[in-house]
């Protein structure tokens, strides 16, 4: 067998983290959302209902970890619909604030 053979093959090196690099990562760069997509088509409406329940609840769950609630039992329907108002989103129904207090619940 060829010497050339039994060479180990080059390995690619991971990209520097903030342990690794030599010069502090900064974390806290300006926050750019990202570019929005249109969802897949051809699914079920209650599909898309719950997507985007989701994803306000999260944005709800968001806001109030940034605003100082952190319990489940601190978020109240009518702490959670202040929040909305503050974010600017429309105010969330009793299914949605129940999910904003599951997420809050189990992001522990």
């Amino acid at each position: 067998m060829p010497a050339a053979a039994l060479k180990p093959k080059p390995t690619c090196k991971p990209l520097p983290t903030q342990s690794t690099a030599k010069h502090p990562v900064l974390l806290d760069l300006p926050y750019a959302p990202v570019e929005k997509r249109a969802l897949p088509p051809g699914r079920p409406r209650e599909w898309y209902v719950t997507h985007n329940r989701r994803l306000k609840a999260m944005r709800l769950a968001i806001a109030l970890l940034d605003s100082g609630v952190y319990m489940p039992n601190q978020a109240r329907n009518d702490t959670i619909r202040t929040a909305a108002e503050t974010i600017g989103v429309h105010p969330p129904s009793d299914t949605t604030c129940h999910m904003v207090r599951a997420l809050m619940r189990y992001s522990r």
